[in-house]
């Protein structure tokens, strides 16, 4: 099945359902070229703090890249309004398998026949998200790392997913500072971070395993690897319960990854220490 190609994007909002860590960066790199993007969060405080984010960044991340321009910010806590004449949504919400293929059967009940569908799904393949959805083939995985600072993004498709929308997506997603590239088979972590899981895996087994310390770890990735963060603060940024989440459907697909990696991981969520979003985590965070 073919699906067609949103050519107006000009003059239509982009949409991120999600307005955390990384959904505002998202949406950040969204509103580097000039156009409207909206963000989707229930909650009022996050939706604001995102708009504030955005806000202080865009001018620096407008003047380091030629050709950019800032755009506009909007939020919504209002899913029909926000989605109305999107040409690219990308869900950004936590890695719950049901959530997301709820979202996906609203979404492509609500978006436009011609509006991309994408989920930044740091593991789940978009394939899984299908179950409510009439137009696969305008779906894909669309997954950011953590830009302006990363800005590479895997694309993968659904495996229904029209080759043109693939293209698409391809070509316009520089013009917003975004570097892709495509997972040409199916991949559990696409391509860096399924290469990114077995260095975290292993950092995380070495400390739970009384051998180190995150900082220890940390320090060394830096003297020896040339690392600027190392994998522990990394973590911290992300957010300790998003890479519990993740590391949670490594092991539902391979229950023979080691459990001591999880284990550490739910002793700090459990205590309320998810990393820089609550202040605390491997490290303490003014």
């Amino acid at each position: 099945m073919t699906s067609p190609i949103p050519l107006d994007r000009l003059d239509r909002p982009a949409l991120v359902l999600g307005a955390g860590t990384l959904g505002r960066r998202i949406a950040l790199m969204l509103a580097s070229a000039g156009g409207t993007v909206r963000i989707y969060d229930p909650v009022a405080e996050t939706r604001t703090a995102a708009v504030e984010y955005i806000t202080a960044e865009l001018p620096g991340v407008v003047a380091a890249r030629q050709g950019a321009r800032a755009g506009q910010v909007e939020s919504s806590a209002d899913l029909d309004s926000a989605v109305a004449k999107a040409w690219l949504v990308v869900e950004a919400v936590p890695e719950r398998l049901e959530l997301k293929k709820k979202i996906f059967g609203d979404l492509d009940r609500l978006a436009e026949p011609d509006a991309i569908l994408a989920s930044n799904s740091s593991s789940y393949a978009s394939r899984l998200f299908l179950d409510e959805v009439s137009r696969p083939e305008r779906v894909l995985n669309i997954h950011f790392y953590m830009p302006p600072d990363h800005t590479a993004a895997d694309i993968m498709s659904c495996g229904r997913t029209d080759r043109a929308v693939l293209d698409f997506v391809l070509d316009v997603l520089p013009r917003f500072g975004v570097h892709p590239f495509e997972a040409r088979r199916e991949s559990t972590g696409f391509i860096y971070n399924r290469i990114w899981a077995a260095v975290k895996r292993e950092a995380l087994a070495v400390v739970a395993g009384g051998v180190a310390t995150p900082r220890d770890v940390d320090e060394m990735c830096r003297m020896n690897g040339g690392m600027s963060a190392g994998p522990f603060r990394m973590m911290d940024q992300v957010g300790l319960d998003v890479v519990l989440d993740i590391e949670n459907h490594y092991a539902a697909e391979n229950p023979a990854l080691p459990e001591g990696p999880r284990t550490l991981l739910r002793e700090y969520v459990d205590q309320g220490r998810l990393g820089v979003k609550s202040g605390s985590g491997f490290y303490d965070y003014p």
